[in-house]
């Protein structure tokens, strides 16, 4: 028997988004993942570096689940609830974990790391990359792409402009990157396949990815979320993301 609408809302609405684990959607949503395996990518490069940064790292999972980390490994976050569990999933491993606002200035002397690492920052603050990265030092990161999930973000918000449409594309990304003096070696982009089988499901995606639909909540959107539901009952809700690898280094 298909669950009612209130039922699915009111577990979706209460349970904790903390950390950057999505596992609770398993068997509600699906996400294509782009083909070059971030976490394998930075594994690699943390296992021959001396020294690393994970900017924005979420709950901490990502780095935590890379088998070796550099002797000096530091992570950043701004959240609380995801600062407390990226301290208790990294501080095992050796790593610290800073408070920090996601805005410049990072909180690090300049050329303080080898390498710097980041799964889907809010925004890349390039001259601030550039100025912690030690010479000959490597920023990689996998970003969020230009209009990615963007059938669910005009459900609710109607039609974007074409300017926030094409506001995270991965060419602007490198223009700032070569504007704060670091060299492009690697850019890559894919478009992926995204659904949602449940409104719960989509209720949840948006408490955690907060920037998709700004001050989300039940109450606000509630005309958007029946109706939702009511198109749910007919198949999955299909959505495409956008995904790009960039590696940056300092000559």
């Amino acid at each position: 028997m298909a669950r009612s609408f209130d039922d699915l809302v009111t577990e979706a609405a209460t349970v904790s988004v903390a950390g950057w684990d999505f596992s609770w959607l398993d068997g509600r949503a699906t996400e294509q993942r782009p083909s070059w395996g971030y976490q394998h990518l930075i594994g690699e490069r943390l296992a021959r570096a001396e020294s690393a940064v994970d900017i924005q790292t979420g709950g901490g999972e990502v780095l935590a689940g890379v088998p070796v980390l550099p002797p000096l490994t530091v992570a950043t976050e701004s959240w609380p609830p995801n600062l407390a569990k990226a301290s208790t999933l990294l501080h095992p491993r050796g790593a610290t974990v800073v408070a920090d606002t996601d805005e410049p200035p990072l909180p690090f002397r300049t050329g303080s790391f080898e390498l710097i690492v980041s799964r889907h920052p809010g925004k890349a603050w390039w001259a601030e990359i550039a100025r912690v990265l030690r010479p000959g030092g490597t920023y990689l990161s996998q970003q969020v792409g230009p209009a990615s999930v963007f059938e669910l973000v005009e459900h609710f918000l109607g039609p974007q402009p074409a300017e926030v449409r094409e506001s995270r594309h991965p060419d602007h990304a490198r223009a700032d990157a070569e504007r704060a003096g670091l060299e492009v070696v690697d850019l890559r982009f894919e478009k992926l396949h995204t659904e949602f089988f449940d409104v719960g499901a989509v209720i949840y995606f948006l408490r955690k990815v907060i920037w998709l639909v700004p001050g989300f909540t039940v109450e606000a959107y509630l005309p958007q979320l029946r109706a939702l539901h009511e198109q749910l009952r007919r198949g999955p809700f299909a959505a495409t993301t956008t995904r790009f690898l960039i590696e940056a280094r300092k000559p």
